[in-house]
């Protein structure tokens, strides 16, 4: 993989590309989606992942499936195929309703541009997105740093991979970890490795050395301890969908980084775009559908032999049963503040309705619409 290739792209000749990210870091694919099928396989096997690569994904498959049959039963299959990939991340769909919305008033020898305009668009917006989350967390950054003795360099946790892998470019929760970085900051990444897929020890570690980001790689349950010793200033994580109530949901094991934070006085940031807020839903724990993998995800590990071989080893006892729940849902109690393209703002509906306020404005209209045809 190049550096600073985004993980998916169109070419000179237009055609949609991704980086494989279940190679990485140990090899560097690249793979041409051709049709629906190949984007909603990438998303479903991780060769895509991340809520904002998720949703790019989905409008480019939306775009491909309508270069080849654009009328509204195509549309509606597409659609419907895949919204069923993954549960748990809206950003899927919010692209596929953004596409569907914008295709359906038109004739249908219009759709495939009009589609393959949009899904640009998307993945472009995401850019700017983040940027701006960027920008606003590294505000964050300053002051805390301002805040220790001259010399010391800020030590930031992050979990999982909220960076450029998992976006278009920049990334969520790295966003302003690159952002100061090239300011010159004195900064530190303490990278939770994320079992059982290892976003963190693959992706996070991969992205943060490209950078030239100083970092170190860490047990999952590490950040307690680091925490009670003052080894973190800052928690920052990426997040797949957000509650109108400010609940995060994300990356099984978020949940308990924010506790410990909130245990030890660190401040506990949540990078959000606005893209993942779910104004339809209430309360997280009770409401967000939490995903369930394969549980060789868990029995099982790829890695390097010693020889270059790259291999994968199953770890738990031959039948052993295994469970592998995707997500768990940080309570909005337990949230400083979230980092939002329009700045930081408290996890609380008040705030949240307030930043985006034609979000929320969609949002209930949808729901009386529902009411009303009850």
């Amino acid at each position: 993989m190049n550096p600073g290739r985004r993980p998916i792209s169109r070419n000179s000749d237009g055609v949609v590309e991704i980086v494989d990210q279940t190679e990485l870091p140990h090899r560097s694919v690249v793979i041409r989606l051709q049709d629906l099928e190949d984007a909603a396989e990438a998303i479903e096997t991780m060769r895509v992942r991340g809520a904002p690569l998720i949703g790019a994904t989905a409008a480019y498959g939306m775009a491909l499936a309508t270069a080849r049959a654009a009328d509204d039963a195509a549309l509606a299959a597409a659609h419907r195929r895949l919204l069923a990939t993954r549960p748990t991340a809206i950003n899927l769909k919010w692209a596929l309703d953004a596409m569907r919305d914008r295709l359906l008033p038109l004739p249908t020898e219009a759709r495939a541009a009009a589609a393959m305009a949009l899904a640009d668009r998307i993945a472009e917006d995401d850019v700017a997105i983040c940027s701006a989350i960027g920008d606003h967390g590294l505000e964050i950054f300053r002051a805390l740093l301002a805040a220790k003795p001259a010399g010391a360099r800020l030590e930031v946790l992050t979990h999982c991979n909220a960076g450029r892998l998992a976006c278009v470019e920049w990334g969520t929760a790295t966003a302003p970890i690159y952002k100061a970085h090239a300011a010159g900051l004195p900064i530190h990444v303490w990278v939770d490795e994320t079992r059982p897929r290892n976003q963190g020890a693959s992706l996070t570690a991969w992205e943060l050395a490209e950078r030239g980001v100083p970092h170190t790689v860490i047990p999952d349950n590490t950040g307690g301890h680091l925490m009670q010793h003052g080894l973190v200033d800052v928690v920052v994580v990426g997040t797949d969908r957000t509650t109108a109530d400010g609940d995060v949901c994300n990356k099984i094991g978020t949940y308990l980084k924010a506790l410990a934070a909130r245990d030890n006085g660190v401040p506990f940031y949540v990078a959000l775009p606005s893209p993942t807020i779910d104004f339809t839903v209430a309360d997280g724990v009770a409401e967000i559908p939490i995903e369930q993998r394969g549980g060789e995800e868990v029995s099982h590990m790829r890695g390097v032999t010693e020889d270059g071989r790259i291999e994968t080893v199953r770890i738990v006892p031959e039948g052993a049963a295994v469970a592998n729940y995707a997500f768990d849902v940080t309570p909005a109690r337990l949230v400083t503040g979230l980092i939002t393209e329009r700045g930081v703002i408290a996890a609380t509906r008040e705030a949240l309705a307030a930043a985006f306020p034609e979000a929320a404005r969609a949002a209930s209209g949808k729901a009386g619409g529902r009411e009303g045809g009850a």
